[in-house]
């Protein structure tokens, strides 16, 4: 069994591609994603939550303007990569995986961590990471 919280949020972006694949988006172009950050855990803490909702959606804030309102072309952790939504959702979630090593979601003990981008209602990624 396993319970898990979301939290939501959004980031706008620009950025472009490179390859064929990627036709017209291969210019620079914005993009808005709603941004899902579910937390999982096998068991509630003390205080019978998995994370307390508004830690988790303070630090996913901090990850997200990081991001927000910039031209990740021109980001240096993103140099030489294709910015697509699954690579972001990568991103986002090894930020969240990291704060939490921090001690910045509390003393959660979760099992894992799933980031889903909607770049609209009719198209989403993600990513999971297994704790």
């Amino acid at each position: 069994m396993t319970y898990s919280v979301t939290v939501r949020d959004h980031i706008m972006i620009a950025h472009s591609f490179t390859g064929e694949t990627f036709g017209p988006a291969q210019r620079l172009h914005g993009a808005t994603f709603v941004v899902d950050a579910s937390f999982r855990a096998a068991k509630l803490d003390a205080d019978g939550v998995v994370v307390d909702i508004g830690r988790a959606s303070g630090v996913l804030r901090g990850i997200l303007s990081a991001l927000s309102y910039r031209n990740l072309d021109d980001e240096e952790d993103f140099q030489g990569v294709n910015t697509t939504t699954e690579h972001l959702c990568g991103v986002i979630a090894d930020r969240l995986v990291s704060a939490l090593r921090a001690g910045e979601l509390g003393s959660a003990e979760l099992s894992g961590i799933v980031v889903t981008l909607h770049e609209s209602h009719i198209a989403w990624a993600s990513y999971e990471v297994d704790l």
